[in-house]
């Protein structure tokens, strides 16, 4: 039998993420969406998948707590934490010291420093634009005429190093006109592409200590964890399915 289980539900706008664990933290089930336009249905559906990845049924699932751009939305969740609580707390629970979290999501960024407790000292998040996120990917790729799970077999093929320069998600689609005009080959433009949303990254804020990197775009393109250790001096590190960080630390409060 699968035992008490406890459901953490991120409805992020881009995907809806849920994490079951079972009452040792250990995980369970899990379940990546789309968020579609009906965030409510995206959770039912992520918690029915989940539950069918774990072999349990909704009986087995003692709390469910929900979180991420549609946590409101999430009939079954018996209380809501914020983004930044959940994906603090999912990192932290592989990496239980001073950390730094790096979350690279759909539509936003999150950088959060944590003491060796846990706690939180300092949070930035880039929400008013979609330049160094997965949205950013999302609008070069449709540029170049790929399809965004090829990016990251395209980026390491690349020989060339090529610099982009605007941050500007619209500007930076000009300037790679402009470069396959030129003759520069795909693969360079993806991991010149991958390298603007690094440096988008490090100018949020210094990046000390452990860094740990969680999120789509990092679960996706693990050519841009290499990027940012490059850019940082140091090894940057991943926990087990980094898309699910901020499900996983839903799912922990839930087990609280």
């Amino acid at each position: 039998m699968p035992g008490p289980l406890f459901a953490g539900i991120d409805v992020g706008a881009s995907a809806t993420k849920v994490a079951l664990i079972d009452a040792a933290g250990a995980l369970a089930g899990m379940a990546v969406l789309p968020s579609g336009m009906d965030f409510a249905e995206a959770a039912r559906l992520g918690l029915e998948e989940a539950l069918g990845s774990a072999g349990a049924s909704s009986a087995d699932v003692v709390r469910a707590v929900s979180t991420g751009y549609g946590r409101k939305n999430v009939g079954v969740a018996g209380a809501a934490k914020t983004e930044i609580a959940c994906h603090a707390r999912g990192a932290h629970f592989f990496f239980p010291e001073a950390i730094t979290v790096v979350d690279i999501g759909g539509q936003d960024n999150k950088i959060i420093q944590l003491d060796a407790a846990g706690n939180r000292l300092d949070f930035k998040m880039n929400r008013k634009c979609a330049a160094g996120t997965g949205a950013f990917l999302d609008e070069i790729a449709r540029r170049i005429g790929v399809r965004i799970e090829e990016m990251e077999a395209l980026a390491q093929q690349s020989a060339q190093r090529v610099e982009i320069g605007s941050f500007c998600t619209v500007f930076s689609a000009t300037e790679i006109l402009a470069l396959i005009r030129r003759g520069v080959l795909v693969p360079d433009i993806v991991k010149g592409a991958f390298r603007s949303v690094v440096k988008r990254v490090t100018e949020m804020d210094p990046l000390e200590g452990t860094v740990v990197a969680t999120g789509g775009v990092v679960a996706h393109n693990p050519t841009i964890v290499a990027l940012l250790s490059e850019a940082i001096g140091t090894e940057v590190r991943t926990p087990p399915h980094p898309q699910l960080a901020g499900a996983y630390g839903a799912a922990l409060y839930a087990m609280d």
